[in-house]
């Protein structure tokens, strides 16, 4: 075979058996994010339970943890309008994984447990606005509503900011991890400060997945 068509036949192949960058690109591919559906839904849920309760009508926090923490999972819903006042990235428990790296970004665990740096599932109480030590000083006490995060004001578990976590999207990497408590971003906590801590009812915090 004339060295030419030799060449021309390895380029060939070359050309086709090399993934397009196009591609390659595909399996980085951002996922989906929250669903304004399920959120929705979830809203819903949550006004109904409010209601029930005698808790705030006006407003509640959704946090959807089976979303990847390096994208926006934490909502401020408005039940008035019907929609969401503020979103942004959320941090969750480290559990055995190293504080503050982003370990199970997307695939967190789940506890009730005293020293189990997990955060855990389900409806809180917001409690008490008192003084953190971490990010812009500001604390809210999380009282656990079911079976699943009933020790969550013995465990210190709080709603608060943490310097390490971001204002912007940062998947495909993930939020730092801390010991359980639900952390914004110093920006985004400010955000919400001023929207719950005069509310006259308590507010309902949900963590769900």
């Amino acid at each position: 075979m004339p060295p030419f068509q030799l060449y021309f036949i390895l380029l060939f192949n070359f050309w086709t058996c090399t993934p397009s960058s196009n591609s390659a690109s595909k399996t980085q591919e951002k996922p989906a994010g929250m669903s304004y559906v399920k959120t929705k839904q979830k809203a819903k849920e949550a006004l109904a339970y409010c209601q029930a309760k005698g808790y705030n009508t006006q407003r509640c926090i959704l946090i959807d943890m089976s979303v990847h923490s390096g994208l926006n999972r934490f909502v401020l819903w408005d039940f008035k309008r019907d929609t969401i006042v503020h979103t942004s990235l959320v941090g969750h428990g480290c559990c055995d994984n190293n504080w503050n790296t982003d370990e199970s970004k997307d695939k967190p665990k789940f506890s009730n447990t005293d020293g189990s740096h997990c955060s855990a599932l389900g409806k809180y109480k917001i409690g008490q606005r008192a003084y953190s030590n971490w990010g812009v000083h500001i604390k809210y006490e999380l009282h656990g509503l079911e079976n699943s995060n009933s020790n969550a004001y013995a465990r210190l578990i709080v709603f608060h900011s943490w310097e390490a976590v971001t204002n912007e999207e940062v998947y495909p990497n993930g939020t730092p991890e801390g010991w359980g408590c639900p952390t914004l971003s110093n920006e985004s906590f400010l955000k919400v400060d001023p929207l719950i801590k005069n509310s006259s009812k308590n507010i309902l915090l949900w963590i769900y997945k």
